[in-house]
């Protein structure tokens, strides 16, 4: 078993939620799925209650209950990390308290959703932040989302934020407009260097490493941790070679659970078929609302799996 390290930069899969037919979470289920994620030696933290583990049809003691079990099964092995995704700052700072109390060592802090529809004055970001750091004393992976939305932090607020908020150790640069992000991180590093700066773009992976990113917070890594740990080795050492030879085995399964678009329910529904044909999970059911997936699609998983070359998963 290898010894937990708090490290900000590293591989942080967000895991998906096995669940019973009757929509409970499977917890055995559960516990194998994070054992094998934490046995990889690049994977240095788990993310629980993000968009690719069903935060917003969890309840909030659904939530708490998630992090307890993983917490319980590999927090002597990885960080903990839980997902806040709250409308109000007195919740969220509730909740947090709760991740902290279940054994989270930090929170990923989703923007209030009710700015992605009306938008935000620009001081509340940085507010919201520092009030939900202080008020529960945790430390915090800023959730940064994409550039088009009305939710999107720009880099002057990242930059004051990680300054002047002690708690905050890691940004998710969601920001999806390729110039932009590019910008952004070149601004960070030299205004905010100790800030640790983890890419999102599951569905451009590869490529948003490039800039010089500290590593990867998303589903896939959850998914196909096997091809995306071995690609950030290459990615950290600089080998092209292997770098391409990784791209092209991530895309293919790539292209079947994204296509050529970021991370949605849809998507997240077909992670979980991934992870029934790999043997890791008995169900690739979601909540409602949504759907089932179609035959169709199965078959493009499984023709996904098997260009990638992910086969049934070592347990």
């Amino acid at each position: 078993m290898k010894k937990k390290i708090i490290n900000w930069k590293t591989i942080f899969p967000a895991i998906c939620i096995p669940l019973h037919d009757d929509y409970s979470i499977n917890e055995p289920e559960l516990r194998r799925y994070v054992r094998w994620l934490a046995s990889f030696d690049e994977i240095g933290g788990l993310v629980c209650n993000g968009h690719t583990g069903e935060i917003t049809s969890l309840s909030r003691a659904e939530r708490k209950r998630v992090v307890e079990i993983v917490a319980d099964e590999v927090g002597e092995q990885v960080m903990i990390i839980s997902g806040i995704n709250c409308e109000n700052t007195a919740e969220s700072i509730e909740m947090a308290k709760e991740a902290k109390q279940a054994g989270a060592d930090g929170i990923l802090l989703m923007p209030p959703h009710m700015w992605l529809r009306f938008g935000m004055h620009p001081d509340a970001p940085f507010r919201y932040v520092k009030d939900v750091a202080e008020g529960a004393d945790i430390d915090i992976i800023v959730h940064l989302y994409p550039a088009t939305t009305k939710a999107f932090y720009p880099v002057e607020t990242l930059v004051k934020m990680s300054n002047e908020i002690g708690h905050v150790k890691a940004i998710k640069m969601g920001t999806r407009v390729t110039p932009l992000y590019e910008h952004d991180i070149r601004v960070l590093r030299e205004k905010a260097p100790q800030v640790s700066l983890i890419t999102c773009h599951d569905e451009t992976l590869l490529t948003s490493m490039f800039p010089g990113l500290d590593g990867a917070l998303i589903g896939f890594a959850g998914c196909i941790p096997e091809l995306i740990t071995e690609a950030w080795k290459a990615m950290k050492a600089g080998d092209f070679k292997s770098i391409r030879k990784y791209d092209d085995l991530i895309y293919p399964i790539s292209q079947a659970i994204y296509g050529i678009g970021q991370p949605s329910g849809e998507a997240h529904a077909r992670m979980k078929e991934a992870l029934v044909q790999r043997g890791i999970f008995s169900s690739a059911l979601m909540r409602l609302p949504v759907l089932p997936l179609s035959d169709e699609e199965k078959q493009t998983i499984a023709l996904g799996l098997k260009k990638s070359t992910a086969g049934k998963a070592a347990l």
